[in-house]
Order: C-alpha cells, then sequence, then structure tokens
C-alpha cells in the first residue's frame, strides 16, 4: 500500500484544524524530532502520580488459540503503532466501532455523529501477553485514560476512550482494573473510559493502516505518536520489539 501526498484520502485524512496545525510546526520539525521524542509527554503514564500498576485481575491463559480487544483511545494512528510494537499482538488494525457499517468512514466518523470512534483491533496471542498486560499498556502509554471525548488536539465523541468488549470476561477484568486505577488514584483525574459492547468492527480505509510506519515524519505522527512508541520501549521493554507487525504484511499471501 502507497500514499501519496496528494491523495485525497491523506489530504484529509485529519481535520482541517489538525491539518493547519500539522502544517504550522512542519519548518521545525526537523530541528523539533530529537526533543519531541524525549519530552513530548503523549501518554498517561507521565500524568500518573505513580507507576500503572499490572491489573490484580487477569484473563486465564488458553491452551491455544488467539484473541481479540477493540480500544479506542484517540486518533487510531497512534494506538495502532503502540501495539504493532508489543510482542505478542498478531495483528493491530485501525477501523471504527461503535456505529453502524454504513457510517463507518472517515469523513462520515470525523463529524461526531455516527457513534463511532476511531478503534484499533488488537489480536494478541495470550501464550505470549496477557489480556491484562495488553490494558496495562493501553492506558500507560496508547493514550491519555482521563481525557473525555478528546486526545491531545483531536476533540469529538469519535476520540473518545472506549474499550469495546467482545465478551464478559473482557468486560469483567477491564472493569475491574478501571476501578483498580481510581482508587489508587494512579492518575491526577478520574479515569473516563467507557465499556461498551462490541457490535462490529469496520476496518478503516487502507490509507489509514500502518500510517505511523509508513509516514515516520509527518508532523501529527512525530509529535503526538512516536513519543508513544518510545515509552513503550522504555516502560515495557519485555514485551517491546523494533520491527512491527504491519497490516501490509500480514495481509500478504502467506503473511
Amino acid at each position: 500500500m502507497t500514499v501519496r501526498m496528494e491523495e485525497p484520502g491523506l489530504a484529509g485524512a485529519r481535520s482541517v484544524r489538525r491539518t493547519a496545525w500539522a502544517l504550522l510546526i512542519v519548518p521545525v520539525v526537523a530541528l523539533a524530532v530529537p526533543q519531541a521524542q524525549a519530552t513530548e509527554p503523549a501518554t498517561a503514564a507521565t500524568r500518573a502520580t505513580a507507576p500503572i500498576p499490572a491489573p490484580t485481575l487477569d484473563g486465564a491463559a488458553p491452551a491455544a488459540g488467539l484473541q481479540t480487544i477493540v480500544l479506542a483511545g484517540g486518533c487510531f494512528w497512534g494506538v495502532q503503532a503502540v501495539f504493532q510494537h508489543t510482542q505478542g499482538v498478531t495483528a493491530a488494525v485501525s477501523g471504527y466501532a461503535g456505529g453502524d457499517q454504513q457510517t463507518a468512514h472517515y469523513e462520515m466518523v470525523g463529524s461526531g455523529q455516527t457513534g463511532h470512534a476511531e478503534s484499533v483491533s488488537v489480536t494478541f496471542d495470550p501464550r505470549q501477553i496477557s489480556y491484562g498486560r495488553v490494558l496495562q499498556i493501553y492506558f500507560a502509554v496508547a493514550h491519555d485514560p482521563t481525557e473525555l471525548n478528546r486526545q491531545g488536539p483531536d476533540v469529538g465523541t469519535q476520540y473518545r476512550s472506549a474499550i469495546f468488549y467482545a465478551d464478559d470476561e473482557q468486560r469483567r477484568i477491564a472493569a475491574d482494573y478501571i476501578t483498580q486505577l481510581d482508587k489508587a488514584h494512579a492518575f491526577h483525574r478520574p479515569i473516563a473510559t467507557r465499556l461498551e459492547a462490541l457490535r462490529a468492527f469496520y476496518p478503516a480505509e487502507d490509507y489509514h493502516q500502518d500510517f505511523a510506519v509508513l509516514h515516520p515524519h509527518y508532523p501529527y505522527i512525530v509529535f503526538n505518536d512516536l513519543p508513544k512508541v518510545e515509552n513503550l520501549k522504555k516502560l515495557f521493554p519485555d514485551v517491546y520489539r523494533d520491527t512491527p507487525v504491519t497490516v501490509m504484511a500480514t495481509s500478504k499471501p502467506g503473511g
């Protein structure tokens, strides 16, 4: 998959507000990249009052079989990038959840009126990484769970923090973990993450897939998403991998 700068998809890949913001910082990107990666918060962990504890309740690892959880936490570019670099994750696909199939299109979701949230379907091998560990990474580095209907420069219900659970066990573990983190005052503010039953997940347009991998110098990625990947490496070195698992690779024959 190749994304060209003149493509309507890329030109409209973010809102007019975000595009204007990105253009303002283009002249300083070359100088700002090292500093941005070192100092940009861009993660919940840096806003916490204490280290993010692991969940006390976790799922039992089955003898075999993959599991999937759909997570929303702002722009799906960054959430996808974090889990693409997480060992044990076999696929991380950007898409939409919370609304109907006919409105699962970027331009419509961007209106904030569809019920959809930009989301990432994370498929993982529980023999390598547990569901609870996936949630720990989600809360710690993938986004700020205390922001209501926004993430950084992105505002609207389509950028809400939400866990779209597939079954009662996923809901129960996530709910228990949120309660645990709030009781521990892990963050300066209460967690705003919503638990929503997964009705369906709709993969996003091709030009959104692997966006951070394909466009590491895109200003939005530099300032908002690369620091998340760096914090994954710093805070979870045991599950960090340098080579990301990509949609491009997994969609190839034999991939």
